[in-house]
C-alpha cells in the first residue's frame, strides 16, 4: 500500500465528503475522487458507500480506518522524532496563532526573527482553535488559553487582561456609568462561549441588552469603536485604539493567559528551539500591554 492512499482514505473517512477531504488535503475534488476509486480497485473491496448525504464507511472501511489511524500515528511520531534531531538553522517553521495576536504583535517580531535567522522560513496559520501539532499541522502555537493541551510543552508568557470598553462617542451620549446593565452590549456568540469573558458576561450581566453578537473579537472590537455599545475586550487590542476607553479597571475574572507551545518531540529541533527562545524574549517585552498596565 502507498501511504498517500491511506492519507486520502483517512481524509474522506473523517470528513464524510470529497469536498471536505479535498480542502483538508489541499487538492481538488476530482483528485480525491480518482484516488479513492483507484485505491478501492487495487484492493478489490469497497471502502465507502456513496450516499446523497456523503461518503459512509463500509465494514471494510471501518476496519481500514482503525489500522490506517495507527499507521498515521506511527508515521507522524517518526516524523517528529527525526525532526527533533535536526540541528540545522534552516528549513520551515509553521506557527499557529489567533488573528488578534497576529494583528497587534507578531508582525514586527516575525520580521525581526527572519532578519536574525534568514535560513528559516516562516508560515503563519491563523485559527481560533488549536491545530494538531501531533500531526505536524503546525510546529509552534502562540495561543491565548487558560488550559493548554496536555500533549504540548512550552511556557506561560503572560496574563492577558480584559476590561470593558466603549467608544468615546458612545460614552459621551450614554454616560460613563459603571452600572453595566445600563449599556447596550456587544457579546460573544456560542462559538466563543468557552472564553472566560463570555462566562463573565453571562454571570455578571445576565439581562444584558445585546446589540450585537459576534464569533470574532475583531467583530466586537470594530462594533465598539463604531459606537454600537460596550464590549469586554483584551487590553492589548483595545488600549491602543484612540476611539475606545475603559469603563473600569481590568477584571481578573475575565483574564486569560498567553502560552508559547510546541510538541515535546520537536522542542530540540534547532530551528524550532531558536524560534521559541526568540519569541519568548520578544513577547516578554509586551507584558505591560498584555496585562493591562498601559493606560488607555
Amino acid at each position: 500500500m502507498d501511504w498517500d492512499d491511506l492519507r486520502f482514505f483517512l481524509a474522506v473517512a473523517r470528513t464524510g465528503s470529497l469536498s471536505a477531504a479535498s480542502r483538508a488535503l489541499g487538492v481538488n475534488h476530482s483528485t480525491v475522487f480518482r484516488r479513492i476509486q483507484a485505491f478501492e480497485e487495487r484492493l478489490g473491496v469497497r471502502l465507502f458507500e456513496r450516499l446523497p448525504s456523503g461518503y459512509a464507511r463500509t465494514v471494510a472501511g471501518d476496519e481500514m480506518l482503525d489500522t490506517a489511524s495507527r499507521v498515521e500515528a506511527e508515521v507522524d511520531a517518526l516524523d517528529r522524532r527525526i525532526s527533533g534531531h535536526d540541528l540545522r538553522l534552516t528549513g520551515p517553521v509553521v506557527v499557529t496563532t489567533t488573528d488578534t495576536m497576529a494583528y497587534r504583535f507578531l508582525g514586527p517580531h516575525l520580521a525581526a526573527f527572519r532578519a536574525a535567522y534568514p535560513g528559516i522560513g516562516l508560515e503563519l496559520t491563523l485559527d481560533t482553535q488549536f491545530l494538531n501539532l501531533s500531526r505536524r499541522q503546525a510546529d509552534v502555537a502562540i495561543r491565548p488559553t487558560r488550559t493548554p493541551p496536555e500533549n504540548l510543552v512550552g511556557r506561560r508568557l503572560s496574563a492577558i487582561a480584559f476590561a470593558v470598553y466603549g467608544s468615546r462617542d458612545y460614552l459621551a451620549l450614554h454616560g460613563e456609568t459603571e452600572d453595566l446593565s445600563a449599556h447596550a452590549w456587544l457579546a460573544f456568540d456560542d462559538s466563543l462561549a468557552h472564553l472566560a469573558a463570555a462566562r463573565w458576561l453571562r454571570d455578571t450581566v445576565p439581562d444584558a441588552a445585546i446589540a450585537l453578537r459576534g464569533n470574532n473579537l475583531f467583530a466586537l472590537f470594530g462594533a465598539a469603536a463604531a459606537g454600537m455599545g460596550v464590549a469586554a475586550l483584551p487590553c492589548f487590542l483595545a488600549d491602543p485604539e484612540p476611539a475606545l476607553q475603559r469603563l473600569r479597571r481590568p477584571d481578573p475574572a475575565l483574564a486569560s493567559e498567553l502560552w508559547l507551545l510546541t510538541h515535546e518531540d520537536l522542542r530540540h529541533t534547532a530551528r524550532i528551539r531558536a524560534f521559541l527562545d526568540f519569541m519568548a524574549t520578544a513577547l516578554a517585552a509586551e507584558r505591560d500591554l498584555l496585562e493591562g498596565r498601559r493606560p488607555a
